[in-house]
């Protein structure tokens, strides 16, 4: 009903994710977590802010934590081809009518000059093309752990209209892998790909702006037994919200995790190549009890409820929008929710123990 207008201006060329920007409340417990639980190298560190990054990166990071009074993200960042390209942005948001801040070099740590915006759809984002290099780790095998995290994956993002959130990333060129829809032509979510992976980042359905997970990759799905493992030693299972296990959607095997803020961490495995220009998009069927685990293991509802709050470019947290589409969870694991294994089963047919793990009224 509200579309955002596609600018004349040319958008800036993404190459991919590059980092997220979190804010922590308590720095030195977000440090123990991610670097010496998840093992993400530390690049650069003083009293307020930490750089990050993985094994096969070789930007200065791919994760920022930054100790703030709330838990929030303060910017979605990606690298773009070129430094003319941060003027593009400039010009695509400035037409948009979007709030447009451009920082000098060194604003942030081992990061050129950059754009920062507040998107139409309230998220902050960042664009960036000139970074300090440091050593790729990948042949340090005597600093590899069991569970090495080797590049950030993805962002998911959280937003009331999923339609609406698809076509502005579209404008960026950003492209569809796979969906989930219903008979009734709702969407409730999206993966969309700059890199020839699954995503970039997704619009998952629900009130938003907010942040619902980033995503770090391993090579093998060992490496995510490897950290479950890891954590089940520590007595830190309670970190784990859900899974291992293989993702219909992307068909990535997944563990998510969350931090001691509750900022939501995927850790990834094992999805596709999405880069010839006739790649088909695939969709799924919100019924489909396979679409967000391939096994059917059900989705625990925090899963669709949580996430983490965004900032605006003053630092602020963006007021949150409620979702007026029909929600997820509850056309699915809902006390009147249906789902399926096989298209065309009834409601019945769904053997008594799966009909307690996705009903919630059968649970209590």
């Amino acid at each position: 009903m509200n579309p955002i207008p596609t600018p004349s201006s040319p958008p800036p060329d993404v190459l991919r994710c590059a980092y997220m920007e979190l804010v922590v409340t308590d720095l030195a417990r977000s440090r123990a977590f991610y670097a010496d639980v998840l093992g993400l190298t530390v690049t650069e560190e003083d009293e307020n802010t930490i750089s990050l990054r993985t094994i096969d990166e070789f930007i200065h990071h791919n994760l920022v934590l930054r100790q703030g009074p709330i838990a929030a993200v303060a910017a979605f960042s990606y690298r773009v081809r070129s430094p003319e390209d941060l003027d593009k942005a400039v010009a695509f948001y400035t037409e948009l009518g979007c709030r447009v801040e451009r920082r000098e070099e060194g604003y942030t740590k081992g990061i050129g000059d950059s754009v920062r915006v507040q998107d139409p759809l309230g998220f902050p984002i960042e664009f960036f093309h000139d970074v300090e290099h440091v050593d790729r780790l990948s042949w340090r095998y005597d600093l590899h752990i069991p569970g090495a995290l080797v590049r950030l994956d993805h962002f998911n993002q959280v937003t009331p209209d999923v339609p609406l959130a698809v076509k502005h990333m579209e404008d960026l060129n950003f492209r569809v892998t796979e969906d989930i829809q219903d008979d009734q032509g709702t969407t409730y979510a999206a993966w969309m790909r700059r890199k020839s992976t699954v995503h970039d980042t997704a619009m998952t359905g629900g009130d938003g702006p907010r942040m619902h997970h980033v995503a770090f990759a391993t090579h093998e799905k060992h490496n995510i037994l490897s950290i479950c493992d890891k954590l089940g030693s520590l007595r830190m299972s309670d970190h784990i919200e859900r899974g291992p296990g293989r993702h219909g959607v992307s068909n990535a095997f997944y563990l998510y995790l969350r931090d001691p803020d509750g900022h939501r961490v995927e850790i990834y495995t094992q999805d596709y190549y999405t880069g010839d220009p006739d790649n088909p998009v695939v969709t799924w069927d919100v019924h489909d009890n396979q679409r967000r685990d391939w096994w059917g293991t059900p989705v625990v509802p925090s899963w669709y409820t949580d996430a983490s709050l965004v900032l605006d470019l003053d630092g602020k947290p963006q007021p949150v929008v409620a979702r007026t589409d029909d929600s997820e969870l509850e056309v699915t694991i809902g006390a009147d929710g249906f789902s399926y294994t096989r298209k065309g089963d009834d409601e019945g047919e769904l053997p008594a123990w799966k009909q307690g793990e996705y009903k919630l009224g059968n649970q209590l």
